[in-house]
């Protein structure tokens, strides 16, 4: 998992509460476990005219233009503005792989779904929750100024805006941590790898009938 620290990226608004996981990654696209491949097929019903299968080359599949994804001035984007209740309804984690495997890296809402908050810092997301009155004037700031930006700072924890205005946000300490170090539930559990072999070797001692394995090589 990459180092989150400092980032400035373009802004996506999808100005819409409650959006849920299945308009991030429709259910017919849950029959894959990898982490890989979903970023085409993020707001697939959203971003498309006709219905989307798993495997299906959509370079030629016909487009929305009225959807935000699809328009020019939002190509690239990085940050994603949304409204309250971002990532409700089924804990599918695929939702945050098809946001990472478009290229966000950042969302902005007033509120999330507990499950999907969660998952976004186990994949290297940050979700950053804001006042609605602060989401709001973001909303109306982006919509007067194509190309708008905006520059998260983790390890200060504050999202500045293009016209200097630097708002706070708060984060977990852990999470924090986990983001600023690219540590992901694996990386975090080799880290006492040590820690763990010495607990193995004892235990091994103590009880041998435990690690018949064990035993054995060692005859």
């Amino acid at each position: 998992m990459d180092k989150f620290t400092h980032f400035t990226g373009l802004v996506l608004p999808i100005d819409r509460a409650n959006v849920d996981t299945d308009a991030i990654i429709p259910k017919q696209f849950l029959k894959s476990v990898k982490r890989s491949g979903f970023g085409p097929n993020l707001f697939d019903e959203w971003r498309y005219l006709d219905h989307g299968e798993p495997g299906q080359d959509c370079s030629g599949r016909p487009l929305n233009p009225d959807f935000v994804l699809n328009q020019p001035r939002y190509a690239g984007a990085q940050v994603l503005l949304a409204r309250r209740n971002f990532g409700c309804g089924s804990s599918r984690e695929h939702a945050v792989w098809a946001l990472v495997g478009y290229g966000i890296r950042v969302v902005i809402a007033p509120s999330f779904a507990e499950i999907f908050y969660n998952n976004a810092f186990k994949n290297g997301l940050l979700p950053i929750a804001l006042a609605e009155d602060v989401v709001d004037r973001l909303f109306a700031e982006e919509a007067a100024a194509p190309g708008y930006r905006l520059a998260v700072d983790l390890e200060a924890q504050h999202v500045r805006t293009p016209g200097g205005e630097v708002l706070g946000f708060d984060i977990d300490v852990d999470r924090r941590h986990r983001l600023l170090n690219g540590l992901d539930d694996i990386a975090l559990t080799l880290g006492h790898a040590d820690a763990i072999r010495t607990y193995e070797a004892r235990r091994a001692a103590e009880a041998p009938w435990l690690f018949p394995d064990r035993a054995g090589a060692s005859r």
